[in-house]
């Protein structure tokens, strides 16, 4: 388990930083259901994203909060769905890929064909995350996200706010500059589900067979596509730096 997963929570400088963060978080999600509505949030049942989850629920905000089951999610990220229901009486909006687009997919390349080039991941991700997320997307005006800024380097200059020229609507990002250790006194403070799966060396979690553990001293999205260069590890969802 990494340092910043059990942060201390008597540490005055780190919890103040947490409720001005949340504060500032909140405000910015109410400000959204008040002038973007319809808005989702894109819940990949990452830490990140469970913070979300429990600002818009606690709050009893108006924002539709989504999934995508690419259909090869890891199992405890279902589990994490319904401790969901049982925590907050909150059943995800699901969406699945289209079977036809899968099943092309895997006739062309075999059902693990994507580890087998980078174009043939970004064509798996296509069809199991960015085309029913385009779906999700559809009559919405803004998308909300869990994405941080220290997370990777193509996320480093992440904005908090930008239009998202490729799906047509406002793109937020609510915890673009808070850091790993203050999403973790978030939960840890308030008692927030999460993944099992983070108590297990995974700090970012995606499907199962392109995402492991990462070693002591490895960025927190190694994990994810280990096997490709680090400068281009996105899935598509994100495009540029929104």
């Amino acid at each position: 388990m990494h340092p910043n997963m059990n942060p201390d929570l008597n540490d005055a400088a780190l919890m103040a930083a947490v409720a001005a963060r949340t504060e500032t978080a909140r405000a910015l999600l109410a400000r959204i259901a008040a002038d973007f509505s319809p808005a989702g949030l894109a819940n990949s049942l990452g830490a990140e994203d469970m913070v979300l989850t429990d600002l818009i629920v606690k709050d009893k905000l108006p924002i539709d909060i989504f999934s995508l089951d690419t259909g090869r999610l890891p199992t405890e990220t279902y589990d994490l769905m319904g401790r969901l229901k049982r925590h907050y009486g909150l059943l995800l909006t699901l969406y699945y890929p289209n079977h036809a687009n899968v099943e092309a997919f895997t006739r062309a390349h075999g059902i693990n064909g994507f580890y087998d080039s980078v174009e043939n991941r970004k064509a798996c991700c296509h069809a199991r995350k960015v085309e029913p997320l385009q779906r999700a997307l559809k009559g919405k005006k803004a998308w909300i996200t869990g994405m941080r800024a220290e997370q990777s380097e193509t996320r480093a200059e992440l904005p908090v706010r930008a239009f998202d020229a490729g799906n047509g609507l406002e793109k937020f990002n609510p915890l673009a500059d808070w850091t790993e250790q203050e999403v973790w006194a978030y939960i840890r403070s308030r008692d927030v589900p999460y993944s099992k799966l983070h108590d297990k060396g995974y700090p970012s979690i995606g499907c199962a067979p392109c995402t492991r553990a990462i070693q002591p001293g490895e960025h927190v999205r190694a994990g994810r596509w280990w096997w490709e260069s680090a400068d281009g590890k996105e899935c598509g969802l994100h495009v540029g730096k929104v």
